[in-house]
């Protein structure tokens, strides 16, 4: 099987498909940020810890103006069982949906299916996609282990700086942290950097506060 990957900063594949919370497509979510997540099975110990911690997590990324929606190459059915027995075991309520993806049509358009790891089964694969439906970040993890929930609340956090402020954010950049400001283009604005009133390390790495 063919298996193609989406690239960043353009645009996320669409898609048509039936959830655990009626039919949903990529267009459904414009306007809003929109964390697409797959796992390997329902029923599987290390991603019902997931399940748990983005359930946690929800009512945060929303007030972030952001959704969640999760995907398994399994039946609605399955999904449906599986987010019951999380909630009857656990105490733990599902809130976002689940794409049924038999066909592995989304995981297929999204390269979520990787043969290396397993012929039939999506890897934990994370894709943050922002309101205009462009595709601003991949985080893939391998079967055995799972994804840090607080990291992606992190790193939308970042990627919604940066966008508002046109800055960077350093290695584990968290809010109230220094941001990280542009480097000059020209010869002149180098000249110039040393007196913009930023802390300046050297002509190309300066931060400041917001």
């Amino acid at each position: 099987m063919t298996t193609s990957f989406p690239r960043l900063n353009e645009a996320a594949p669409a898609f048509q498909a039936k959830t655990t919370h009626g039919d949903r497509s990529l267009a459904d979510y414009k306007g809003k940020w929109l964390i697409l997540f797959s796992h390997p099975a329902d029923f599987t110990p290390v991603c019902t810890t997931e399940f748990i911690g983005f359930a946690k997590a929800a009512e945060t990324f929303k007030a972030m103006n952001c959704e969640l929606i999760g995907l398994s190459i399994d039946s609605l059915y399955s999904h449906l069982a599986w987010t019951q027995n999380i909630q009857e075991k656990f105490g733990v309520e599902i809130p976002f949906p689940i794409i049924e993806d038999i066909k592995m049509e989304v995981a297929t358009a999204y390269g979520m299916v990787h043969p290396g790891a397993a012929d039939t089964q999506a890897v934990r694969a994370t894709f943050f996609i922002d309101p205009e439906g462009i595709l601003r970040a991949m985080v893939y993890y391998p079967m055995s282990n799972g994804r840090s929930i607080d990291e992606f609340v992190r790193l939308l956090q970042a990627m919604q700086t940066s966008d508002a402020h046109k800055v960077a954010t350093p290695e584990g950049w968290t809010p109230g942290c220094d941001v990280i400001v542009p480097p000059p283009k020209t010869a002149e604005a180098v000249a110039k950097r040393a007196g913009e009133g930023f802390k300046t390390v050297d002509w190309y790495y300066s931060t400041r506060q917001l």
